[in-house]
């Protein structure tokens, strides 16, 4: 199947924008009809949202947000941690990861990388742990699983709570079960540029029910009822503050896109998988960095191809093949700058880029391809010519 739309970027052959979602004729209308019955904010469809998330989840518990920034905040805070309290986490990750910790006033540690799985390193985390260690917080790197057998045993031997940060991951299975649903708490993100994708969006998984009614209502200020509830057919109910909140709730216009969007997660992952065996074939020959095989008994999400173009081996840098890339109209993307690489984070806790090594490297190097079930063959085949020119080889 070709996935060409009235705008596709095969059919203008004009730039090649990075990590742009192909959006289909069921979301547009369910946007429209939300709209035209002036119900936007918080209402039916981000409850049929939750249901459809977590039924493809297989848990109990699904908590619609607006960002999966806010879901990896409210999990640190229904978690119980505390001023002092340190969780550690990766160095290759987006700064929301560290943000929300630092957020919820607990104190993030770094453990560094596997070098092949880009994904935290267990024996680093292991490291890593002193008397103030209170959570772990594994990033599921592009959409490969973590190590979460040997990252559950340190929980365990520690006491130790996990939350799973699965912005890149929502398909991804590791040894028959999805992530997000093996620590306490998962959260997905449906950003513009994710698998599935609300525009803004995020979602808290869980099979505890008490960890998601105090994530619902730490999510709507701390209240005791939804908003949709207070104002349904059945009259309005009085609600009270049983907390001091936030105002995290996601509202229906972002659910609309999402609802239909999670009925079509296989098929679109079924097409970046088309794209990623077809970079994987023709990029072999280049000088550069391809990603690691998937383990047999694990689902990679294939949110990010990402290539490492190491100048002593390419003869060019990353930021060099970027601009190149660019030239030709192709969007690329950094996933990511190693976070001991960015000021705030160096000045407030001291962390030095050459102490996280394989993290460094990888933030140096790495490169990220357009995947998207929007692109069609021809784009894809621009994107591997592109790179090619870029690093050059033709």
């Amino acid at each position: 199947m070709r996935y060409v739309t009235s705008t596709s970027t095969g059919a203008k052959r004009g730039y090649l924008v990075f990590g742009q979602p192909l959006l289909e004729a069921p979301e547009i209308e369910e946007v429209l009809a939300s709209m035209r019955t002036a119900w936007l904010g918080t209402g039916p469809k981000a409850a049929e949202f939750e249901r459809r998330i977590a039924a493809y989840k297989g848990v109990p518990h699904a908590v619609a947000l607006n960002s999966c920034t806010a879901g990896l905040h409210l999990s640190c805070l229904v978690l119980g941690l505390q001023p002092g309290d340190e969780v550690i986490t990766t160095p290759m990750t987006f700064c929301a990861t560290i943000n929300a910790i630092v957020h919820a006033g607990a104190t993030p540690v770094l453990a560094d990388v596997d070098p092949v799985t880009m994904n935290v390193d267990p024996e680093q985390v292991r490291r890593r742990i002193t008397r103030r260690t209170r959570a772990l917080l594994p990033v599921h790197f592009a959409g490969r699983a973590a190590a979460m057998d040997e990252l559950m045993a340190i929980a365990r031997q520690h006491d130790l709570r996990v939350i799973e940060d699965c912005a890149h991951a929502i398909e991804t299975e590791y040894r028959g079960q999805k992530v997000g649903t093996i620590g306490d708490l998962g959260v997905l993100s449906f950003y513009s540029t994710k698998n599935i994708v609300c525009g803004e969006g995020g979602v808290v998984l869980t099979k505890d029910a008490d960890l998601a009614r105090r994530t619902k209502t730490l999510g709507l200020h701390g209240m005791s009822h939804d908003a949709w509830k207070r104002f349904s057919d059945d009259g309005y109910r009085q609600y009270d503050v049983e907390e001091i909140g936030f105002k995290y709730n996601m509202m229906d216009l972002q659910a609309a896109i999402g609802m239909h969007q999670i009925l079509r997660v296989e098929r679109y992952w079924q097409r970046r998988l088309v794209i990623w065996d077809r970079y994987m074939r023709e990029l072999a020959d280049l000088p550069i960095g391809l990603p690691a095989p998937f383990a047999a008994e694990e689902r990679h999400a294939l949110h990010l191809f990402t290539v490492q173009i190491d100048r002593a081996v390419c003869g060019r840098d990353r930021d060099t093949v970027m601009r190149l890339m660019h030239e030709q109209k192709i969007g690329t993307g950094v996933h990511y700058r190693s976070i001991p690489n960015m000021t705030a984070y160096r000045e407030r806790f001291g962390w030095r880029a050459e102490d996280y090594p394989a993290a460094a490297k990888i933030g140096e190097n790495t490169l990220s391809l357009p995947l998207s079930p929007r692109l069609d063959d021809d784009d894809v085949s621009r994107v591997i010519a592109a790179l090619r020119r870029a690093v050059g080889a033709s």
